[in-house]
């Protein structure tokens, strides 16, 4: 349950630095508490992609990630992260994601700061 809220967190952090730094990446609310609400249910969607999604997609593009020495991550991530725009939109979460470049760069800044992320927060059990 700890690694599961720890997931979470840092995916939200990573969200909202990409929110921060991208204005094609916009997340919407009423107030400060709703858009935290939305930031979290967002969270939630990715890390349900990421955990779902993302391994069929590695696996059925593997010829591409050996051809492309891995850069191919970088496609996958964005697609991940426009599936999460487009999942959140159908459950009226206002968190949109403006095209693929975006998404390629969200991506980008999303894996580092998850990274991070996860070095600064425990993560025993």
């Amino acid at each position: 349950m700890k690694h599961f809220l720890v997931k979470t967190i840092a995916n939200a952090a990573a969200l909202a630095v990409a929110i921060w730094l991208l204005q094609d990446i916009t997340l919407t609310g009423e107030n400060t508490g709703r858009q935290v609400l939305t930031l979290i249910l967002v969270a939630l969607i990715f890390g349900l992609v990421n955990f779902l999604v993302k391994p069929v997609v590695k696996l059925l593009s593997f010829p591409l990630f050996i051809l492309t020495l891995g850069l191919i991550t970088l496609v996958v991530n964005a697609l991940m992260l426009l599936l999460t725009s487009w999942l959140a939109g159908k459950v009226d979460l206002a968190f949109h994601v403006n095209g693929f470049w975006t998404a390629l760069l969200g991506g980008v800044i999303i894996s580092i700061v998850s990274w991070a992320m996860h070095v600064i927060l425990p993560d025993e059990d």
